[in-house]
């Protein structure tokens, strides 16, 4: 069973990922399509995540907008 510690571990991850080619620019993003669809499954990944966190986790960093993610990761 997968914790919440692996969870964040694939948020971290995921953001690695997607930092790679966002450092690259929006000129890039825009022009190609595989670097887009790499993004967008990232942030999927993201909201997943998120949306498989426990509810303790939750509670606890109240501060963080996990709806918000989990809503934005899935789009």
């Amino acid at each position: 069973m997968r914790t919440d510690l692996d969870r964040l571990t694939d948020i971290l991850e995921a953001i690695e990922q997607i930092e790679k080619y966002a450092n690259k620019g929006v000129e890039v993003f825009e022009a190609d399509e595989l670097i887009q669809t790499w993004m967008v499954k990232h942030l999927e990944n993201i909201g997943e995540a998120c949306r498989a966190m426990s509810s303790a986790l939750r509670i606890a960093h109240a501060e963080i907008p996990w709806e918000d993610i989990i809503r934005r990761g899935l789009i």
